[in-house]
């Protein structure tokens, strides 16, 4: 049985962008014979701004959304984070989702599909600060969709075939995902 890693389209805006990236690099990732991939959108976990008496670090959660959200979460052996850039920072939405788990995503790779003006770069660096803190493990390669071919892709035109560079670096992250995905498993089997 093949590890599984979750897509998640960091966006829930009724124009986001976030579907087309999420569902390129779920087409290129299921090229793969040594995962499997699905997409998760946070559309279908409506959480409330995080309000918990504490955090899920340290006892359950009571929100029964956060409950599916977290059960989703389990069965996975890693995630790719499709995330906008929102004034320098990932959309409130992705944050927030990831606040409202944490045992589900320890010693688990994230890598992650940035898109704006500096292809969600900023984004990015923050969402692997907080991975860190949820004792994930953000792996180097990333695919970052600037400015002009976001602009080509969203309002041009323009097709992901456009921009072969594009794939070239999800290549490369697929590849540091799946390194780290089987050696993750392989390690949480065997501290369990």
């Amino acid at each position: 049985m093949n590890p599984k890693i979750g897509i998640v389209i960091g966006s829930t805006r009724p124009t986001r962008f976030g579907e087309k990236p999420a569902a390129w690099i779920h087409g290129i990732a299921g090229k793969r014979k040594d995962l499997d991939f699905e997409l998760i959108d946070l559309r279908d976990y409506p959480l409330p701004l995080f309000n918990e008496p504490g955090s899920p670090a340290w006892g359950p959660i009571d929100n029964e959304v956060a409950k599916r959200w977290a059960a989703r979460l389990a069965g996975l052996d890693g995630f790719i984070l499709v995330t906008p850039e929102y004034n320098h920072g990932p959309s409130a939405v992705l944050k927030n989702a990831l606040d409202y788990a944490y045992n589900e995503f320890i010693r688990k790779p994230v890598a992650f599909v940035g898109y704006g003006g500096v292809g969600g770069a900023r984004a990015v660096e923050q969402l692997r600060l907080v991975a860190a803190e949820l004792q994930m493990v953000s792996v180097r390669n990333a695919v970052h969709i600037a400015a002009s071919d976001f602009l080509g892709l969203w309002r041009g035109g323009k097709s992901f075939d456009d921009y072969p560079h594009l794939a070239e670096s999800a290549v490369g992250m697929l590849e540091d995902l799946a390194w780290w995905t089987k050696a993750l498993k392989i390690a949480r089997g065997n501290a369990a």
